[in-house]
């Protein structure tokens, strides 16, 4: 069983694997820890993650980056169309609301949905864990935003299916990153708790989470948020002032040009890196557009002063934060700031000024959530044996219900799980009802959502059934390791003296596996010593939103249909290489080693077909069919094989020819320890195969170089074979099987002391 975690960023992904040593970072085929999150379509085939980068400017429109922004969106979203103006590829509104993406492929129009390029994005980097661990890859656990909704959340398991994945959980990324943190901690108190504040700037958002640790344990006590704050926020206040100057400076208008626009903010995305360890930088680039060179120049004061908005928005989240946590500031042990956009140094010294302390950088800002995942993979894994920790994670948002009507149900603490509820975690809902009836699954406060996200989250039908008068019915919901509300069982109670009709909650609670709260409490009306009947109601659920079964279906075999066809471009591209490297090689073969193997008439032929073959490589052969190259190097080795077997004939005659010659040797000087007549009839066979030798010899030698041979090596080895067999049996009669191979200097007279081995097969 694999034991992998997968960190899905907005511009890079990262994959780390448990192994026997500890938590490693897997490298992809280019030897780099992050892979770029990019999906590019050319012509005939896709090109995932590095090679996909590297497509992006010459292939804009076709190449699909930050998916993780249009997951389980709505494209009517204000903020989703501000990210959709900075992506050069062509969207629309899909029939469920969410954002569909149109491209270029095998010269047709194509349409995906975000989740089928998230998981083609999830299949190349499952390919690269499994060529990694040289193992199949299946169970895994997936970092995600703790600001992600329930659409967003069944999004991401719907990716990594369609990819043939199995998620064992989607854990928040500050989550993971604090288990990695505090699994290897040692020196926390066991007599209070330690609480620690994560900040993670990533390169979209922002995130701070605020937990608690003990020996053995660590509670998450509160997440905030902000999903526009990141560093390519930073590169685009960049863009934006090098786009005006350029205007001004070179009248050129980068906004009008796709790939300009893709090369300067690849360009301020450096220049940021710059800033962050020089007082000022230059930018440069070269034919940027209208083949005009461009430069610029800025200092990081200047740099500060144009992003101050920016920064003072990170307050926002990490004030929430420790608000929520109920703790106050001299409570906190350490804040802790990772993540790619971290490195800026205003950053660092308003996180400094905000919580009186200057952060740590204990942790890798761009590995820790992967690391933080894979430990979790390992833990929940029965493969590995990790030393006991739990793990309390609290989830973020408040969720009700609403009722067939449409009105909001009155709940205990005012929501089904509340804000700040630890995960996973069970409720038990009791109602009155006499036949099918709706619930509607909803998030109570919509001021904790990202801004646009729609509060509804599922809509379940439980039923049917009937009942001649208002019965009990018992729903278990069910908030699992993924942080999705769904519904476990329902069951229709009937009882001898059943209750009023009116409507009531029961607080059944339990939590799961990990979770350090009582296991069950009971608040309610206790089970009456009435007999009592259960049946079990069916129950279906609608997500708003969601991908339907036959979509799923649909999806991997899409899926199935891509990944085959890159496999057999790069297989006709293996073909290709393979027939272009035997022209190139017989070319020089032809001109040293195999040269005087070949008549002149020969020669010229195969350079002839070699060079006509080389011109059709370049011109019509340049993108032809797997089969139209496996052809023309079939058609090439007919011409060659016979100059190649004359070459390599010689070398194995000259050396079968010295073995037989050394075996007759040998055989005469052990003769001399056999009987006078054995000993004659050794020496006879031996002159009889030294004149064969001989004879055969200078008749080969006779022949020219460039003529098929008419001495083989292999009548060689099988008169050597013959002669063996002659010898034993001239000899059986006079010497037991070990006494004659010492008498004949074999090869096993030097171990026949050594007990001989069991005559067994071992499987």
């Amino acid at each position: 069983m694999s034991v992998v975690g997968f960190d899905i960023g907005n511009e890079n992904c990262v994959i780390a694997a448990a192994k026997n040593r500890g938590i490693d970072v897997l490298l992809n085929d280019e030897s780099n820890r992050e892979t770029p999150a990019v999906v590019s379509f050319g012509e005939k085939q896709r090109f995932l993650g590095s090679a996909g980068a590297a497509s992006a400017t010459m292939n804009p429109r076709s190449t699909i980056s930050q998916v993780k922004r249009l997951i389980g969106s709505e494209y009517k979203n204000p903020l989703v169309q501000d990210d959709l103006k900075l992506l050069p590829f062509e969207t629309s509104e899909a029939s469920d609301g969410g954002v569909l993406i149109h491209l270029h492929y095998l010269n047709e129009k194509h349409t995906y949905k975000p989740v089928q390029i998230l998981g083609m994005l999830f299949a190349h980097l499952k390919q690269m864990a499994e060529k990694n661990l040289e193992t199949p890859v299946s169970s895994c656990v997936i970092g995600i935003p703790s600001y992600f909704t329930d659409l967003q959340r069944r999004a991401y398991l719907d990716a990594a299916h369609i990819a043939g994945l199995k998620p064992l959980r989607l854990m928040h990324d500050c989550t993971a990153i604090a288990l990695g943190y505090g699994i290897y901690k040692t020196d926390f108190s066991d007599s209070r708790t330690t609480n620690v504040v994560f900040v993670d700037i990533g390169h979209c958002d922002t995130q701070v989470t605020v937990a608690a640790f003990e020996q053995g344990h660590m509670k998450v006590l509160s997440h905030a948020f902000d999903n526009h704050l990141g560093g390519r926020d930073f590169d685009e206040v960049l863009f934006k002032y090098f786009a005006e100057k350029f205007k001004q400076q070179y009248n050129i208008d980068v906004y009008s040009n796709t790939r300009a626009s893709i090369r300067l903010r690849t360009a301020c995305e450096k220049l940021k890196k710059v800033l962050s360890a020089n007082a000022e930088a230059p930018l440069n680039i070269e034919c940027l557009m209208d083949e005009k060179d461009v430069k610029g120049f800025i200092k990081r004061d200047d740099f500060e002063n144009l992003c101050s908005e920016l920064l003072e928005r990170i307050s926002s989240p990490c004030y929430k934060a420790v608000n929520d946590a109920r703790i106050s500031a001299d409570k906190i042990y350490a804040i802790e700031l990772v993540g790619s956009g971290s490195r800026i140094p205003a950053i660092m010294r308003k996180l400094t000024s905000l919580f009186g302390r200057e952060p740590r950088r204990t942790l890798n800002a761009s590995e820790c959530v992967a690391r933080g995942c894979a430990l979790q993979c390992a833990m929940l894994s029965p493969t590995f044996r990790v030393r006991d920790y739990e793990v309390q994670d609290s989830f973020p948002f408040a969720i009700g219900l609403q009722s067939d009507e449409g009105k909001t149900i009155a709940l205990p603490n005012g929501a089904l799980f509340s804000k700040g509820h630890p995960f996973p975690s069970y409720k038990m809902l009791s109602l009155h009802r006499h036949n099918t009836f709706y619930l509607e699954a909803i998030y109570t406060n919509e001021n904790d959502l990202p801004l646009g996200v729609s509060s509804k989250l599922t809509h379940f039908t439980i039923g049917p059934f009937s009942s001649g008068e208002k019965s009990k019915v018992k729903v278990r919901f069910h908030l699992n390791l993924h942080g999705i509300v769904t519904i476990e069982s329902a069951s229709l109670i009937e009882e001898d003296h059943p209750h009023s009709p009116s409507e009531h909650m029961g607080t059944e609670t339990h939590m799961s596996n990990g979770d350090s709260t009582p296991s069950t409490t009971h608040t309610g009306d206790e089970m009456r010593k009435n007999k009592v009947k259960r049946h079990d109601i069916p129950v279906s659920e609608y997500v708003f939103g969601g991908t339907t079964r036959d979509e799923l279906i649909e999806a991997q075999e899409t899926e199935r249909m891509l990944a085959n066809q890159d496999i057999y471009v790069e297989q006709t591209k293996e073909k290709k290489n393979t027939l272009e490297s035997f022209v190139y090689d017989t070319r020089e073969k032809l001109l040293s080693t195999h040269r005087s193997f070949a008549t002149e008439e020969e020669r010229e032929g195969i350079s002839r077909n070699l060079q006509e073959t080389e011109d059709w490589l370049y011109e019509d052969g340049d993108d032809e069919s797997q089969q139209a190259y496996i052809q023309r190097l079939e058609d090439l080795r007919k011409l060659v094989d016979p100059i190649e077997n004359r070459y390599k004939e010689e070398d194995a005659r000259i050396q079968a020819t010295t073995t037989l010659s050394n075996s007759i040797k040998h055989y005469r000087k052990a003769a001399d320890s056999l009987p006078p007549s054995d000993k004659d009839a050794v020496y006879t066979e031996c002159n009889k195969a030294e004149q064969w030798l001989l004879e055969k010899s200078q008749l080969q030698d006779s022949m020219p170089k460039n003529a098929d041979p008419v001495f083989w090596s292999t009548e060689i080895n099988r008169k050597a074979e013959v002669l063996e067999r002659m010898l034993k049996h001239i000899t059986r009669n006079k010497y037991s099987g070990s006494s004659y191979e010492e008498a004949m200097g074999g090869s096993n007279s030097n171990q026949r002391d050594k007990p001989k081995p069991d005559d067994m097969d071992v499987d």
